[in-house]
């Protein structure tokens, strides 16, 4: 009998099959499983074999997210970052600082400000002048979906109280008309587009600093929601294609080529050209993203009924469908007879209902062939479409951050959802019961990529650092087995991998060491768990300390 390159023992070990969920010994060769048990697993330990003592620590297949911008994530984290705080004054801190280190650069730039910080969600552009006056300053938000820019980059856009709002986005305005120094979707590019570009090298760099940080996160592959150019921002596949290449693309990565909303079926040809040409080791790109609406904070996610104003009255603003519904299922249909994956940004009840209705045309003219189309975010539900999500085949991509009590929840959303379409908010409970397969993912940059707060947030229902016990719609809450299959299995089926995101005989061996069992654990303290070893096909990535 030959002898295992890699044996880790003494578990517990939580394969995610269910014929045998959990173990206490598993064998790697090369880059495969090839045995899963107990004490006649350790009868493959041969003298070159490296033996891994879990010492009680938890072994778990690689976590994979389902909906990532790595690329963007990685490239960001090298400018002016605001995450990690709410405060005002902090915001305004961290810009001087690094002003003051950066006196050369002709741009401030920089993300992660959140709506919440805000009355009304909406910052001024007089805020960034008392900070930088003199070099225009242009600052993603959290959700990406808007930017805070200084008067000097208002300026040098040419934008005035006369600049008309674009079909796809917002200027959003003082009394007079002036731009108030916020753009919200597609208004974004009217300054994204002046910004110095982010160059080839950065964006490898970038990719290789995110690819650091994931896999320190247990991390052993994703799917990229956004290969083309969208808002000023350049395309990442150079970046994914170069490492490919090289040999320093570690993880396993499935991109989402980006569907240009400001154009029809004729790009179908282009897409179907770069799939081919994107395919290069761990790195492939098979699937379409269609971002069909906006996000529910500034108004633009596509409801079937109109967002209330502050007083609880309806408005005449039900927000945006990026692609037009009719479109939407033609394009969808052709795609799925090209055996693309579908991979739909879908928040507002309606654009749930115009991509599930899309895969519903699809499968109507070509049969179920498979191609595994996703819907992501899911932040409303109408109740009668959850059940079409298993009739349909068609995945519920989650992101379960988003899914508790937070200012930005509480303050900016529920209120102009209303009672009762707020309680249809993160279904993740009624999707699972219903019978539809759950993947997961983060949106990093959007908010954190740690697959353990994903997991207590869909668990808990919480935020880990919550003080006051408030639970976000407690029927919805999943079991951190589900959860943690949702991070795995669901999220490697999305993304093509069907010989990962479990540990069984002959799947690959993308592994990760927890430094505590987690599924014995109070869920209450799922969050303080780490990573300490995480292995893609059986070589390890990284390593804690």
């Amino acid at each position: 009998m030959s002898k295992a390159d890699l044996v880790f023992t003494h578990g517990p070990v939580h394969t995610g099959d269910p014929a045998r969920t959990r173990a206490t010994t598993l064998a790697v060769t090369g880059e495969r499983i090839t045995a899963v048990g107990h004490d006649e697993v350790r009868e493959l330990v041969g003298p070159g074999t490296e033996v891994v003592d879990l010492t009680g620590k938890l072994l778990i297949p690689g976590f994979q997210d389902s909906h990532i911008h790595a690329v963007y994530g990685g490239t960001e984290l090298a400018g002016c970052d605001l995450t990690g705080t709410v405060g005002v004054d902090d915001y305004l801190d961290r810009l001087r600082a690094y002003a003051d280190a950066n006196p050369d650069q002709a741009w401030i730039t920089g993300s992660g400000w959140s709506m919440e910080s805000f009355e009304g969600g909406l910052p001024t552009r007089q805020l960034l002048d008392s900070v930088v006056p003199d070099r225009p300053v242009y600052l993603v938000n959290r959700d990406h979906h808007g930017a805070w820019a200084n008067s000097r980059a208002l300026e040098l856009a040419g934008l005035t109280r006369e600049s008309p709002d674009p079909a796809d986005g917002r200027i959003e305005r003082e009394a007079d008309g002036s731009p108030s120094g916020v753009l919200q979707e597609g208004a974004t590019r009217l300054v994204a587009q002046l910004v110095p570009p982010i160059t080839a090298a950065d964006r490898l760099a970038g990719l290789l600093r995110a690819q650091r940080l994931l896999h320190s996160l247990g991390i052993t592959g994703w799917q990229d929601a956004l290969l083309g150019e969208f808002n000023g921002q350049p395309d990442p596949s150079d970046a994914y294609l170069a490492a490919a290449r090289a040999g320093t693309l570690t993880a396993r990565v499935t991109g989402a080529l980006w569907w240009d909303r400001s154009r029809g079926a004729e790009q179908i040809p282009e897409l179907v050209a770069r799939r081919k040409e994107l395919e290069h080791g761990r790195f492939r790109a098979d699937s379409v993203k269609i971002m069909q609406d906006g996000i529910a904070e500034n108004f633009t996610a596509a409801m079937i009924s109109p967002y209330l104003d502050g007083c609880g009255c309806a408005t005449a603003n039900s927000g945006l469908s990026f692609v037009d519904p009719d479109a939407l299922r033609e394009h969808v249909t052709a795609l799925d007879a090209l055996d693309f994956q579908v991979h739909f940004h879908a928040l507002g009840d309606r654009a749930v209902r115009e991509a599930l209705d899309a895969v519903e045309a699809s499968v109507a003219a070509n049969g179920r062939r498979g191609n595994r189309h996703h819907l992501a975010h899911l932040q409303v539900v109408h109740p009668q479409d959850i059940a079409r999500f298993a009739l349909l085949g068609a995945i519920a991509n989650i992101q379960p951050l988003w899914a508790a009590h937070e200012p930005q929840m509480d303050e900016l959303t529920i209120p102009f959802l209303g009672p009762e379409r707020a309680a249809w908010q993160y279904p993740f409970g009624d999707l699972l019961r219903a019978g539809a397969t759950l993947a997961a993912g983060s949106d990093w940059p959007v908010s954190s990529p740690d697959p353990l707060a994903g997991l207590h947030v869909a668990v808990n229902r919480m935020e880990p650092e919550a003080t006051d016990g408030r639970v976000f719609l407690p029927e919805q809450r999943l079991d951190l087995v589900s959860a943690l299959a949702a991070y795995t299995a669901g999220s490697a089926h999305v993304n093509g991998h069907d010989d990962a995101g479990s540990l069984r005989t002959g799947q690959l061996a993308d592994l990760v060491v927890l430094d505590r069992d987690i599924l014995t654990a109070p869920a209450a303290e799922i969050a303080e768990a780490r990573v300490e070893r995480t292995y893609v096909g059986g070589e390890l990535v990284y390593a804690a300390n």
